[in-house]
């Protein structure tokens, strides 16, 4: 089948199929192919000339795989077992608090929020003012009431101390002192404000009658966490912690968050290399700050199921990554 007959085919509109079934027709060879091979040929041309795309509601594992082929380095080489096996050994369950440090685009924590399904806090933490990159969690398309659940806080804030009683009492004291000043100073002009104010408050209710109602926006993922849910966070305690930050000194990040979590509360650290999680586990074992800590490599076989020739995939991924996981305790 020559070019010009195809194109002329193509431009008086012909299916996918017709192509195929022109193709193969004009084709010399193919009768002498077995039918092996002529099944193989057709779903060759079949991706060329008749795609088809099966549209699927977007998952933690889906996206990882995703991510995996395409832009591994972007997760830091997080395969979807590995990704399973944090959650798991982070205990992510319903009415969880998980303390989350996410290097690797927000695909951890889309995966835990998406496992919380609208209960519980993910709270994405970061050192520094600026905090990491979210753009995976868009990709998860969750609901209004799972964004609310993703809170992100630095991790000074939930580091600093809270004010003793005493100091307290004494902000309270001026606070009061400054206020009977001004409340002195506003008397003498609230007079001459309600004066202009019934002059216009026709006017001015009228204004308000008139405008539109404004529309409220959806809530976004990744919100500034409100003072009064890190109190309780700094009281009680995360109920777990998860770490995938390969950029970042493991050890002296796992020493700042590691005290945020409550006594008995597990946690589980990936890193694409074996070395920092060993140090960290070292540190961990001298200072006497957690028990039960292993370090565990993911393996991953993939196998082609097909009638007669079931066998293992002959390229796959070999390596996975380490996992350090453990339990927190009272050091003191």
């Amino acid at each position: 089948m020559s070019s010009e007959d195809f194109y002329a085919l193509f431009w008086q509109g012909a299916g996918g199929n017709e192509i195929i079934e022109a193709l193969i027709a004009n084709s010399v060879t193919f009768e002498k192919k077995t039918s092996f091979s002529q099944e193989k040929y057709r779903l060759k041309k079949q991706k060329k000339y008749a795609p088809k795309v099966l549209m699927r509601r977007p998952v933690a594992r889906s996206i990882c795989e995703a991510y995996f082929k395409k832009y591994p380095s972007k997760i830091g080489f997080l395969r979807v077992d590995t990704l399973s096996l944090l959650l798991s050994m982070g205990n992510v369950s319903s009415n969880s608090d998980i303390l989350v440090v996410d290097m690797i685009g927000g695909l951890l924590t889309g995966a835990v929020a998406e496992r919380l399904g609208g209960t519980g806090f993910v709270c994405n933490s970061y050192s520094g003012q600026a905090p990491y990159s979210m753009d995976i969690v868009r990709i998860f398309n969750l609901s209004d009431e799972i964004c609310k659940r993703i809170v992100r806080s630095p991790i000074s804030d939930l580091l600093s101390q809270k004010e003793l009683p005493e100091q307290t009492l004494q902000h309270d004291d001026a606070c009061n002192v400054e206020s009977r000043s001004t409340d002195q100073m506003s008397a003498s002009t609230s007079m001459e404000d309600n004066s202009h104010s019934l002059e216009n408050g026709i006017s001015d209710l009228g204004a308000e009658n008139t405008e539109p109602a404004k529309v409220r926006k959806a809530p976004k993922a990744g919100e500034r966490a409100h003072k009064e849910i890190i109190d309780l966070w700094k009281e009680n305690g995360f109920s777990s912690l998860i770490i995938a930050a390969p950029e970042l000194d493991t050890w002296a990040l796992v020493r700042d968050v590691l005290p945020l979590l409550a006594n008995s509360a597990p946690f589980a650290i990936y890193h694409q290399y074996l070395q920092p999680l060993a140090t960290c586990m070292h540190n961990l074992q001298l200072e006497k700050m957690a028990i039960g800590l292993q370090i565990t490599e993911p393996w991953l076989r993939e196998y082609q199921v097909l009638p007669s020739r079931t066998h293992p995939c002959m390229q796959m991924s070999s390596f996975g990554g380490y996992i350090l996981s453990g339990t927190k305790i009272c050091s003191t």
